[in-house]
């Protein structure tokens, strides 16, 4: 009986092994299949495909994404979008000629989600994004005290990056540096805004008339490629009769990810940037070198000595001031003959697109050099906020230790701003 037993059970465990990869491929299903036609020569940076006419709503279930070299099926790492029109966000994992045909799968498939591999973590002071172990960046939401000595009206209530890292830890960021305790890392609040016949400059906090402060968390999202955050914030009008007035509000909507370039990690990190006012007047943001765009104080250690900036046109330090450009990169050295640096991009739907910079000349702060760059929309001319309008900014800025080319950076930026194209070979029910 024993040995009965025993065989019945061999018998049993063969038969389950045998059926052990039906029940897998049962599991998955393929739900459409699409090539990937790129304009440009594609590096390996984000692409998405509206998932319009697809079923893949299904309890328990995620999709899993493939490319297709022969008949060897390559898993890609992709993440859904949902939205008005849900997309799913994939990286190639490889470089793409203008032109080349590469064709992907999308499965549907049953069990537990993927491991995230982009986390956002909400703490008491600050939101960091991280990949894996490492710190991308931190968005402020709590107060930050003026420095002591100084004056209180330099306290900020949150609304900005720092610390932003690079790939292998360095700081990129600084905030209320000595010369300038109203800097702050990343962030972007307006300097002459024209509201109701006075005017408010909501940028150097020492003047007392206004300031810009975090007001609420909208959502946060982790997953396999990318993490991020969105958040509120308010323009507060100090100098009106009465109680602070809100002029205008601000969503900051920030995503990271964390990509190879070949074999150069990098960080990605996209910015858009939503504006609107909050009454039945219009608001002028008046034309000056300094407001809104995007603006960045590199970390104290870069002077003159040691960094330095490149524009799409061509402009450094010496001239790049005031002019034009797509893009534009800040490189600076990080210690043991080590460089790092950043690729800060316009978007081609920004206004005053290719876009006016600010950046201190060599010489600034007492002819030590420290480094500040901003895009700037309104450094040529003024801006007009229309009620119950929406303004959107989009940035992109790709964080790197090493170097990054002139050549590279300008196929970064040509990837941001035109997609390649995707065609749908075939959807299945």
């Amino acid at each position: 009986m024993f040995l009965i037993i025993h065989q019945m059970k061999g018998i049993i465990i063969s038969l389950l092994l045998l059926l052990y990869p039906i029940i897998l491929t049962a599991q998955e299903i393929k739900i459409l299949e699409f090539t990937l036609v790129p304009d440009e020569d594609l590096l390996n940076q984000p692409v998405s495909i509206d998932l319009s006419g697809l079923n893949y709503h299904k309890d328990s279930s995620h999709m899993i994404l493939y490319r297709i070299e022969g008949n060897e099926k390559i898993r890609v790492p992709s993440q859904l979008e949902r939205g008005y029109c849900d997309r799913l966000w994939f990286v190639p994992g490889l470089y793409i000629k203008r032109g080349e045909k590469v064709i992907f799968e999308v499965h549907r498939l049953m069990g537990d989600e993927l491991n995230s591999n982009v986390n956002v973590m909400d703490g008491p002071e600050d939101i960091q994004i991280l990949a894996g172990e490492k710190e991308i960046l931190s968005y402020r939401h709590a107060v930050t005290e003026a420095p002591a000595g100084t004056n209180p009206l330099y306290r900020r209530q949150g609304g900005y990056i720092h610390p932003l890292k690079s790939p292998e830890g360095k700081i990129l960021t600084c905030i209320q540096p000595p010369d300038h305790y109203h800097h702050y890392g990343i962030w972007n609040p307006w300097t002459r805004v024209v509201f109701k016949g006075r005017s408010v400059d909501f940028w150097n906090l020492a003047e007392g008339q206004g300031t810009v402060k975090f007001a609420g968390l909208v959502a946060t999202y982790s997953g396999e490629l990318f993490g991020g955050l969105k958040v509120r914030h308010e323009h507060v009008d100090f100098s009106a009769k009465g109680e602070d007035k809100i002029v205008m509000n601000e969503l900051w909507d920030v995503r990271a990810w964390d990509i190879k370039l070949e074999e150069q990690p990098i960080w990605i990190i996209d910015f858009v940037f939503t504006l609107n006012g909050t009454t039945d007047s219009t608001i002028e943001l008046a034309q000056y070198r300094y407001g809104g765009g995007i603006g960045y104080r590199a970390t104290g250690e870069w002077t003159n000595k040691n960094s330095s900036v490149l524009t799409s046109e061509g402009k450094t330090r010496k001239d790049a001031d005031a002019s034009h450009a797509r893009w534009c990169i800040i490189t600076g050295e990080t210690g043991q003959g080590q460089t790092s640096g950043l690729v800060f991009m316009s978007h081609s739907a920004n206004r005053s697109h290719p876009e006016p910079m600010r950046i201190w000349p060599e010489d600034a702060n007492n002819g030590r050099g420290d480094l500040f760059f901003e895009f700037c929309p309104i450094r040529h001319h003024n801006w007009i906020i229309h009620p119950g309008k929406e303004y959107v900014l989009k940035y992109r800025v790709v964080v790197f230790d090493g170097t990054i080319n002139a050549e590279t950076a300008e196929k970064l930026w040509r990837n941001y701003v035109y997609p390649p194209e995707i065609i749908k070979n075939s959807i299945m029910e």
